[in-house]
């Protein structure tokens, strides 16, 4: 797709789905919706957040999870799955994708509060 790091080609991406913001981080950027990171983009592919409840929508597509290589050799990021080719032209279709990428970073956000002991939304980050 060669999205590189236009941030506002990333962010127009995703206007189907509503506003969001992207930041750069870890030499890509990452897509955030409501205080939670929705997506990931690293060397102009997008991959979108995902959990137990996701992840086999992503596997029937072929799709697999964000790797990227260390001195130790290669490291999977199973939060993160590539999105399918086909969203970077159906912005329809990519905002029904994002919204299961907004509830896995939902799940994955309340889970974090109940293994701290804090109650849902104790970080203070805007919930809809």
């Amino acid at each position: 797709m060669g999205l590189g790091e236009d941030t506002e080609r990333i962010a127009e991406l995703f206007a189907g789905y509503g506003t969001v913001s992207v930041r750069r981080m870890f030499g890509g950027a990452g897509v955030f919706a409501e205080g939670l990171m929705i997506a990931l983009v690293v060397d102009g592919v997008i991959y979108l957040k995902a959990d137990a409840d996701s992840a086999p929508d992503f596997e029937r597509e072929g799709l697999g999870p964000f790797s990227y290589q260390t001195s130790h050799g290669t490291r999977t990021l199973t939060s993160y799955w590539r999105m399918p080719e086909r969203l970077y032209d159906d912005p329809d279709e990519l905002a029904a994708w994002a919204a299961r990428a907004m509830r896995s970073a939902r799940r994955a956000d309340a889970l974090a509060h109940r293994k701290r002991g804090e109650k849902s939304g104790g970080s203070g980050r805007k919930r809809s």
